[in-house]
């Protein structure tokens, strides 16, 4: 194994600690940096629209982020952090690095795991009194916005799987919630409308509103947000607006390299970006084949995707270093997620957004909490899994059906 070639992790989230974890597990033994844009080390990001955002009023920062810190495993206690000093600007051919402070780095193996940014709407109005929630300060600031003595107004845009947790907790709170979305019910293009009516039957019989088929037009108020114009002429009242409009790829430091930066970064199955060398990317931005489903490259924003990722591409990489050839296996994960909202838990198994057909087997969509199990195909192929309130005993099971399927492609 290598001992010499240095490789960095451009990225410090679960994904780039994942990736240098794995590559220590592979075998690479020369030195490994990982160079995050955030001043904190690797933190679980799940909990910030849950119970951190959830906790008691008060404190820092650094007290939430105690909450959430990954625990720096044996293996990368050698592993060299460079924290809130992000990468702006690479050279593949030259094999260097330049961080926005002006710091220039050089590696003989990379891996890209910047992951992914909250997109923010683009309309008039006041900038504050508006949030997004994807970092441990977004959520301190969210926190901090939230007035202790009494309940406000608050307006959560967009109905994805984060809009709904968001909603949900601050529902718990007291707030007075409405979410607008409008493309579609709740979660739709995941879970498909019969679970996303059913859901949203759910949240509005806790006191949240949902108002479906109108879009955001513009803030309303002089130095702070007070309400939410919408195109249909409506007006929101709004202490706080929660954007949770999806997201936008962190790539721009990979241009002018010749990538494939359409949407995240295109690699072949091994997690090797296309023409770039012994550079690999993982987690959220990767956009791969997965034979599990078709040999259509796709991003998957899932939990176990950033693991599963940073394990395969590693091994790719320390091949690579090692010049030899990465092992030819299909690369066939399956992807997986869960969502807790008020009582509710959905758990996720392989990709039901694929889906054209959805087949409710267990249970009753008008009474959630008794527990349904739905399965989703395409064109006869089962594709997905989605399981509400059904026990965890049987999580394993409703993985490994995936385990036996041919793969598609």
């Amino acid at each position: 194994m290598s001992t010499a070639e240095r490789v960095v992790v451009v990225g410090a989230s679960l994904a780039g600690l994942r990736a240098a974890e794995q590559l220590r597990a592979a075998g690479h033994q020369g030195p490994i940096t990982v160079v995050g844009a955030e001043p904190h080390p690797p933190y679980n990001r799940p909990p910030l629209s849950k119970e951190v955002l959830a906790a008691p009023p008060g404190g820092a920062p650094a007290d939430l982020l105690e909450r959430v810190l990954f625990r720096r495993r044996a293996s990368t206690a050698d592993v060299e952090f460079r924290l809130g000093d992000p990468v702006a600007a690479a050279a593949l051919g030259a094999g260097t690095l330049v961080t926005e402070a002006g710091h220039t780095m050089a590696y003989d193996g990379l891996v890209v795991a910047t992951g992914l940014r909250p997109r923010r709407l683009a309309v008039p109005g006041p900038e504050t009194g508006r949030h997004v929630l994807r970092t441990v300060d977004d959520c301190h600031g969210l926190r901090a916005a939230l007035p202790p003595a009494g309940p406000a107004d608050v307006v959560v845009v967009g109905a994805g799987f984060i809009g709904c947790e968001v909603a949900a907790t601050l529902r718990t709170l007291g707030h007075r919630v409405t979410v607008v979305e409008p493309v579609g019910g709740p979660m739709a293009r995941v879970i498909g409308d019969v679970l996303s009516a059913a859901v949203q039957r759910h949240l509005e019989a806790s006191g949240i509103r949902f108002v479906l088929g109108a879009g955001v037009t513009a803030y309303v108020g002089d130095d702070r947000v007070g309400g939410v114009l919408l195109d249909t002429g409506e007006t929101l009242a709004a202490d706080v607006v929660v954007e949770a409009v999806g997201s936008v790829c962190s790539t721009e430091w990979l241009d002018g390299n010749g990538l494939d930066l359409s949407d995240g970064v295109l690699t072949d199955n091994q997690l090797r970006v296309a023409d770039a060398g012994r550079v690999v990317a993982v987690g959220d931005l990767a956009r791969f084949p997965n034979p599990l489903f078709d040999d259509v490259p796709r991003r998957v924003e899932h939990w176990s995707v950033p693991t599963d990722t940073a394990k395969r591409a590693a091994r790719t990489l320390a091949a690579l270093l090692d010049g030899e050839a990465p092992d030819p296996t299909p690369f066939a994960p399956v992807p997986s997620f869960w969502s807790d909202q008020l009582d509710l838990r959905l758990q996720s198994f392989g990709s039901p957004a694929l889906a054209d057909e959805v087949r409710v087997e267990e249970g009753d969509p008008g009474h959630l909490t008794g527990g349904v199990l739905a399965t989703y195909h395409r064109a006869g192929h089962h594709v997905g899994t989605l399981a509400v309130n059904l026990s965890p005993a049987r999580q394993r099971d409703l993985r490994n059906a995936f385990a036996g399927l041919v793969p598609i492609a």
